[in-house]
């Protein structure tokens, strides 16, 4: 295994939110390599047949320490997982799973608007999904509906700019959302992560976190970082949050959405989270 040079760049594997390949998230990518560190993602999870979405995503997690721990031992250099949304939840049951990954200890998670669900709300979701109604109480009920294709890149800013979670967006980031979370196809502009996938992914949300992190706790210290204006975060509360952070937890302002929102402030909130922690 290589051995990092001491001048080597601290290295992020940054998993992204459900329905958002990483590459929408390229202008908080280019902040933080300006800030110093080497940034590596999945670009979509859910789409690769050896990593299928079941329920608690366990091969989402898998595949998450498989990039991660080939990242770290091409480059020598232990890896802070950071995450928005599901990229979050997936690099804390990562980072409780494999505390170690490529040879090194992975070195701290920072969840971005990845509220932890436990105690009454985590049995709740259990309950809906043995009896398959989560279907019609998650986000899934929307998503399986979501419009897919456009006459082309125009149609398709048009279309996200107008819509209430959109337009908040960072111009450049809308664009970039546009270029590589559409494509090309049948004469048409086509969405790129399958509407199919994102419905499977939040009708199979982890209800087994707090029961997963009191028999692996992570070895690693973890931070939050939150929207003020978040829905999801008031919808999961954030006792469990609290509890696994140890209360390092900040907020800026935005939407759940905020890595999109404000992808510059992110980036700074991002570096001062992972300084905290160690880096």
């Amino acid at each position: 295994m290589p051995n990092a040079s001491p001048s080597a760049k601290p290295l992020i594997i940054f998993s992204h939110g459900n329905s958002f390949p990483a590459s929408t998230y390229g202008v908080l990518f280019r902040n933080l390599q300006t800030r110093g560190y080497a940034v590596k993602a999945v670009e979509k999870f859910g789409h690769d047949p050896a990593y299928p979405v079941t329920s608690n995503w366990p091969h989402l997690v898998q595949q998450l320490a498989d990039f991660t721990a080939k990242q770290v031992e091409k480059s020598g250099q232990p890896a802070f997982l950071v995450g928005h949304s599901l990229g979050g939840f997936l690099s804390l049951m990562c980072a409780a799973r494999h505390p170690a990954l490529g040879g090194q200890p992975v070195r701290g998670v920072l969840l971005l608007d990845s509220p932890v669900l436990g105690g009454w709300r985590a049995a709740a979701l259990s309950v809906a999904k043995r009896a398959r109604l989560v279907g019609s109480v998650s986000p899934g009920a929307i998503s399986r509906k979501r419009k897919n294709q456009w006459l082309g890149k125009d149609e398709v800013f048009a279309h996200f700019r107008s819509k209430k979670a959109f337009a908040l967006w960072d111009e450049e980031v809308l664009r970039d959302y546009i270029e590589h979370g559409t494509h090309d196809g049948e004469g048409q502009r086509l969405l790129s992560f399958d509407r199919n996938v994102e419905t499977a992914i939040y009708n199979t949300l982890p209800d087994n976190l707090d029961r997963l992190l009191r028999r692996h706790p992570v070895k690693c210290p973890v931070a939050f970082i939150g929207g003020r204006q978040s829905v999801e975060m008031k919808q999961v509360g954030m006792a469990m949050t609290e509890k696994v952070t140890k209360g390092r937890i900040m907020m800026l302002d935005g939407s759940h959405l905020f890595p999109m929102e404000k992808p510059a402030a992110t980036a700074a909130a991002v570096e001062a989270a992972l300084l905290n922690m160690g880096h």
